[in-house]
């Protein structure tokens, strides 16, 4: 079975840039639609980007279109996510997220569609 663990978290100043990284291992990574999803404090999880097996499918919440980009590399086990004109709003906790599936084009978008979780990184942004 996959395990997920994140990093690239920390502290950015509003309009910078991070990149958060998720290592995957114990499993056939390719296999997998890989996610992002996020938690601010007293919010509920919320869909940030997934990317499907191959990387051929990307979907991404609407707050974060233009600003974020979900990649993967399958040859490293590594999905991620380049995160540019960082807001205040975009501080949480940020999740890693995997599911195996058999459709090459899946990218699920609901954090119920995926089984296997990271212990999370946190992201803060200043004003």
């Amino acid at each position: 079975q996959v395990q997920l663990v994140e990093s690239g978290g920390g502290l950015v100043q509003g309009g910078g840039s991070l990149r958060l990284s998720c290592a995957a291992s114990g499993g056939s990574f390719s296999a997998y639609a890989m996610g992002w999803f996020r938690q601010a404090p007293g919010k509920e999880r919320e869909f940030v980007a997934a990317i499907s097996r191959t990387g051929g499918t990307t979907n991404y919440a609407d707050s974060v279109k233009g600003r974020f980009t979900i990649s993967r590399d399958n040859a490293k086990s590594t999905v991620y996510l380049q995160m540019n004109s960082l807001k205040p709003e975009d501080t949480a906790i940020y999740y890693c997220a995997a599911r195996f599936v058999m459709l090459v084009s899946t990218a699920p978008t609901t954090a119920d569609a995926y089984d296997l979780w990271g212990q999370g990184t946190q992201v803060t942004v200043s004003s």
